[in-house]
């Protein structure tokens, strides 16, 4: 076996020769930012999986990193009309504006003061890092704050190992308060005592970004928290925000944007994130001008290439981006963006508006069995006979069917779906865009599905994804669309169906339709029935004798009713068969089920997380 730290430099011609080789049988890679700065992928050496990953916000919660307090503070410079290539803001011009710009310079300098004194608690108790962008930028910023009576010094990627021995020392003891920096510091080297951060520049990375910020979050004792001051201004469209605080937040189901316009309320225990109202709105700007809207994300497709160095595809895109694929369909297709941009010839097919809002729906699918499937069958449409296939494969087919036209292939003979199918054959650059969008979605599973027994040949997986439409036609009920309810009883099949939606919002649910429904550990699942449900009524019996009289009941469950990034309806989590523990009460019914398989631990914070101990 091979043990590898800071994996993230893998992708290095250095590193690469050493992997070479070694070649190892067994390879164990450690690295605290797997996300490269230059977007390039490492994850190919271990299959595309990752064994298991500890995040920043799940690290606070557990106690292995301090807290933080972060402070947007409204930068006074402007870099809206700076240079920008390869993926960068020109180092040169930032530093100049920094430095070199008199009043413009000082004034920035003197923001930077004003906003530590009002922001920390205690200026004596400082011991900070100030990140900078050159050499000019860190030795301008140490003598600034020499001048107004804090102690600092700098330190560069050339200073000796002594001198930064002695200037760790320095920090700790309080003979300085601050060491400005630049190309040091951001991995590797462990100054625990570290109370407070200064970003000084923009940082285009989030690897950076993380190794700096990283710098201050380590444990020591009379440390409480970390203090960041991050100084935000007018930005470059290009510059990407909105990954830097999405790393900072514990709920990955909320958009940035909400959580700037809520306070923040996804952070780690302990930890706070203020942004003053300018800051706040340079941010939301930024975010609207790059994904917001269908213009920055042609701007981002059409200088994709010479800004990353890499090829142009849907892929390379999202993953450099770090995009979910929603945030393009809920605007246009891929294949749209590149004919705006020009990095593609302009097409034409019928079935555009009707397949964007399709992708939307398929790009959250993350079934194995059901992608496999698809990928296999959409490039033989013209030729493909749908009587021929298995049972199985046909209700798969019937799923896409439904999710692409919006209503069951109740007769797949008749000329309408022969057609819609002709078309979607002869849609050569939007259908070759599907299929790419399914690759990048099965290599983006990362979890074990498993099939269901439920009594027929059914394609739902386990923990998989699922609308209500794509869910019901699996199940063989073809009029999807009637079901308004959150449970439907499938008489032929003897299966009742619950669709279970954790957070209800008050205007969407009267108070006798607020369910309370959340789990009480990885195997039990507190459930109300509709308040009309009474416990000796056909419904509540069978609910209660399902075992005895040879039904089953599925469970389904979302967080919310909308999704969060189309404002469509979200899918559901497919959590399997569950079987009846015990009730209480009527009209509703509270009743306990045990669940047939656990739920894992990725579902089981949000299932619970409405519990009141």
């Amino acid at each position: 076996m091979t043990y590898a730290d800071e994996f993230h430099h893998a992708a290095a011609p250095t590193y690469q020769k050493l992997l070479e080789y070694y070649q190892p049988k067994l390879l164990l890679g450690l690295t605290a930012t797997p996300e490269r700065m230059d977007g390039r992928n490492i994850l190919g050496y271990f299959n595309n999986r990752i064994a298991a990953e500890i995040r920043l916000p799940e690290a606070i919660d557990r106690k292995l990193l301090c807290p933080f307090q972060y402070f947007g503070v409204t930068d006074s410079v402007d870099l809206d009309q700076l240079k920008w290539s390869a993926g960068g803001y020109d180092k040169t011009e930032l530093s100049n504006l920094y430095t070199m710009s008199g009043f413009v310079a000082r004034q920035r300098a003197n923001l930077v003061i004003s906003s530590l004194l009002k922001y920390v608690t205690d200026i004596d108790d400082v011991k900070g890092l100030g990140f900078c962008v050159t050499v000019d930028h860190a030795k301008f910023m140490c003598e600034f704050f020499n001048e107004h009576g804090i102690p600092s010094i700098f330190l560069t990627g050339k200073s000796p190992d002594e001198e930064r021995r002695s200037a760790k020392g320095s920090l700790i003891s309080g003979k300085v308060r601050f060491i400005f920096v630049v190309d040091i510091y951001n991995e590797g080297v462990d100054i625990p005592e570290v109370n407070t951060v200064l970003f000084l520049r923009p940082t285009e990375s989030l690897t950076i970004f993380l190794q700096q910020l990283g710098r201050g979050l380590r444990l020591a004792e009379d440390k409480e928290c970390l203090t960041v001051l991050d100084f935000i201004g007018q930005a470059n469209r290009k510059y990407n925000f909105e990954d830097k605080f999405a790393a900072l937040l514990a709920n990955t189901t909320r958009s940035v944007t909400r959580e700037i316009r809520d306070g923040f309320i996804s952070v780690p225990k302990g930890c706070y994130i203020q942004l003053e109202k300018k800051a706040a709105k340079y941010i939301l700007d930024n975010i609207r001008a790059s994904y917001g809207n269908t213009a920055g994300l042609v701007t981002r497709v059409a200088s994709f290439e010479e800004d990353t160095g890499m090829k142009l595809s849907l892929a390379n895109f999202l993953e450099y981006y770090r995009l979910d694929p929603r945030n393009i369909y809920k605007f246009a297709t891929f294949s749209r963006l590149c004919a705006r941009a020009d990095v593609m010839d302009d097409f034409s097919e019928p079935l555009e508006e009707i397949l964007t809002k399709a992708m939307a729906k398929l790009a959250v699918i993350d079934s194995r069995r059901w992608i496999s499937f698809l990928l296999q069958v959409l490039p033989q449409l013209h030729d493909l006979e749908i009587d021929q296939l298995p049972e199985l494969e046909r209700r798969m087919l019937q799923m896409f069917y439904v999710t692409v036209w919006n209503k069951a292939a109740e007769d797949w003979s008749s000329d309408e779906v022969r057609k819609n199918l002709r078309a979607l054959a002869d849609s050569q650059v939007l259908l070759s865009e599907l299929i790419d969008l399914l690759k990048y979605q099965y290599n983006r599973i990362d979890f074990i599905d498993a099939p269901v027994n439920v009594g027929f040949s059914c394609p739902l997986d386990l923990h998989c994804t699922y609308t209500r439409d794509q869910l019901l036609v699996a199940l063989d009920f073809l009029k999807p669309s009637t079901v308004r309810e959150g449970v439907k009883w499938l008489p032929d099949q003897k299966l009742d169906v619950f669709f279970v939606t954790l957070n209800k919002a008050d205007k969407d649910y009267s108070p006798t339709t607020m369910y309370n429904d959340y789990s009480i550990n990885e195997w039990l699942f507190h459930w109300q029935s509709q308040s009309t449900t009474a416990e000796h009524s056909s419904t509540g019996q069978r609910y209660i004798h399902h075992k005895e009289t040879g039904s089953r009941v599925l469970l389904f469950v979302r967080e919310f009713k909308a999704d969060r990034i189309t404002n469509g309806a979200e899918a559901y989590t497919y959590l399997g068969t569950v079987n009846y523990v015990k009730h209480d009460g009527e009209k509703p019914m509270n009743i306990t089920w045990r669940l047939d398989a656990p739920i894992p631990a990725k579902y089981l914070k949000k299932t619970n997380k409405l519990v009141v101990g």
